[in-house]
């Protein structure tokens, strides 16, 4: 796989990814994250990713035999929900996978690249936020990626309950 800068272009296949991994979670009954819709229909969330690309802060892996994009990285500061870092990181904005590569490592990959981009930036830290609900497998992930559990957080939404949210770090 080959990663690259995305640019405007790209940013109907990174929502196209983010609607198959709500349709993976909504199949197993799994709506509190992301809910039902496709993130493809919301106007916030496409503004959104344009912004990502348009900041220069979206990657996207693409698969060599067929130029699929298969994974999306958007690194940049810390969200805007967020207390920032007491010294220079990069914050993983956005991290998402096909669904048909699981088990391919395209995240770990990403992630690697934003290891990189950080170093390469001079900052000792590199962040993520998560959703911390469910069983808790999305921060589980994390940790098997190198990261560690630093504050957990909730964003409080309009008649449902908050999101649970963990923000883990990784030293580089």
């Amino acid at each position: 796989m080959m990663i690259r800068r995305a640019g405007r272009d790209d940013v109907p296949a990174v929502l196209a990814l983010l609607d198959g991994a709500t349709e993976w979670l909504v199949a197993r009954g799994q709506t509190e994250q992301w809910g039902t819709a496709p993130h493809s229909t919301s106007p916030r969330r496409v503004a959104q990713i344009t912004g990502f690309a348009d900041e220069d802060g979206l990657w996207v892996a693409q698969a060599e035999a067929d130029g699929r994009v298969v994974g999306a990285l958007a690194v940049g500061a810390a969200m805007e929900y967020l207390p920032p870092a007491t010294e220079p990181e990069l914050y993983v904005r956005l991290l998402v996978t096909e669904r048909a590569s699981a088990g391919q490592n395209v995240g770990g990959v990403l992630l690697d690249h934003a290891r990189e981009l950080a170093r390469d930036a001079g900052a000792g830290l590199l962040r993520v936020d998560c959703f911390a609900g469910g069983d808790g497998a999305l921060v589980r992930y994390y940790e098997r990626q190198g990261f560690t559990r630093d504050v957990a957080f909730a964003v409080p939404r309009v008649n449902e309950p908050d999101w649970p949210g963990q923000v883990l770090a990784q030293r580089l």
